[in-house]
């Protein structure tokens, strides 16, 4: 029993984690990269659908992104889409055929905010995984009058050194995309 609340809360945690640097990769440093379009959802036939169903996306230049509808019709609501993406202020045009996505370089007080942006999100991620020790840690008390205080105890410990491994690697993923925000 303590094992299953262990082995929930160190999958629910690892897919926290993974979030994280998704959500980070969702940040422009700068450079075009189509994992900053992978959470942009287009009004597509009155449903909000993943702008990558609807699109090749293509890196010809390091600050410039191709956006290529498989269906013609949904050119404009795509455009749309991209217009309207917080923190993103990328100059978009459309010739007919393809959307054109050029990001602009940014300033040093951009690349700041966006330290910011990224540091708001690490830490709503930590915030996340103390949630789930806090609910693992519910769960592991209420098994006391099933198993032994000593089990429940060394699979407290356990979970606290989980939540660690966890929150640090939050915590490097963070570095990471600061480096690369204030890389000029």
């Amino acid at each position: 029993m303590i094992a299953d609340v262990i082995s929930d809360a160190r999958q629910r945690m690892a897919k926290t984690v993974d979030a994280a640097r998704d959500d980070f990769g969702t940040v422009s440093a700068g450079r075009a990269n189509p994992a900053l379009f992978q959470k942009v959802l287009v009004d597509y036939y009155g449903s909000p659908t993943p702008l990558a169903q609807l699109a090749g996306l293509q890196n010809p230049e390091a600050r410039v992104l191709l956006v290529t509808p498989y269906d013609k019709s949904a050119l404009k609501d795509i455009e749309k889409a991209i217009v309207n993406m917080p923190n993103l202020s990328a100059n978009v045009g459309n010739d007919g055929e393809i959307v054109r996505v050029t990001l602009p370089e940014l300033t040093e007080d951009r690349r700041k905010e966006f330290v910011k942006i990224v540091r708001g999100k690490g830490e709503d991620a930590k915030v996340a995984i103390r949630n789930i020790r806090r609910k693992a840690k519910d769960d592991l008390d209420a098994l006391k009058g099933e198993v032994g205080d000593d089990e429940v105890a060394r699979g407290e410990k356990e979970l606290e050194a989980i939540t660690r491994t966890n929150v640090d690697a939050v915590d490097e993923a963070l570095k990471r995309k600061e480096a690369e925000l204030l890389e000029v």
